[in-house]
């Protein structure tokens, strides 16, 4: 039984490579989560060697143009995509998670059709979810990063994906450096309501 409260993100890890059959442990995970109407609305890029740098630094220039209109410092600009590049550089593999819609339901109305997307990204949410929880039963450590939601694009361009292909997160896989940290849940109770009659 997988201790949820013990899960972690690990974004420092060692320089030891993860085999592909630890990566397709993973994905294998990740495609069990539940999706609606069993459509699997999910994409995978399993991104290695000089692929990472190439996103990295991708994305780093994107986030460059981000914060140079958002008016932060030059300085804190530097360190920001220092960080990002040390954090998707520092990972052996890692996995983009994509959402597709192409086997989702259409309809004809704008409110149903947002719901069908964000039944869809739920779904891509849980495979991701999965993956995390699975890494510490083979050894490793994972980190979700929601990046590539700012720059589908950027993502999209670099890896040469699919047109349908829209980034969603990008989960840094590795064999952990160190134990991550515990950060702090708000209790049960100031997050739940509960009723018991109509």
């Amino acid at each position: 039984m997988v201790d949820v409260s013990r899960r972690r993100m690990i974004r420092r890890y060692t320089s030891q490579p993860v085999a592909d059959e630890a990566v397709h442990a993973l994905l294998q995970a990740a495609i069990s989560a539940p999706s609606p109407h069993n459509r699997q609305p999910w994409r995978f890029a399993v991104i290695r060697g000089d692929a990472l740098p190439h996103l990295a630094d991708a994305m780093g220039r994107r986030l460059r143009e981000d914060l140079l209109r958002d008016g932060l410092p030059a300085d804190a600009i530097e360190r920001d995509m220092a960080r990002s590049r040390a954090r998707i550089c520092g990972a052996p593999v890692s996995v983009l998670a994509c959402l597709c819609m192409a086997d989702m339901d259409r309809y004809a109305d704008a409110e149903r059709t947002a719901n069908e997307r964000w039944m869809a990204g739920q779904a891509v949410a849980c495979a991701i979810q999965n993956m995390l929880l699975h890494a510490p039963a083979l050894g490793l450590g994972a980190c979700w990063m929601c990046a590539p939601l700012f720059c589908q694009e950027t993502v999209r361009a670099a890896l040469r994906l699919s047109a349908d292909w829209e980034p969603q997160a990008l989960v840094t896989i590795g064999y952990p450096a160190d134990s991550g940290r515990e950060r702090p849940r708000m209790p049960v109770e100031a997050v739940t309501e509960w009723r018991n009659s109509g």
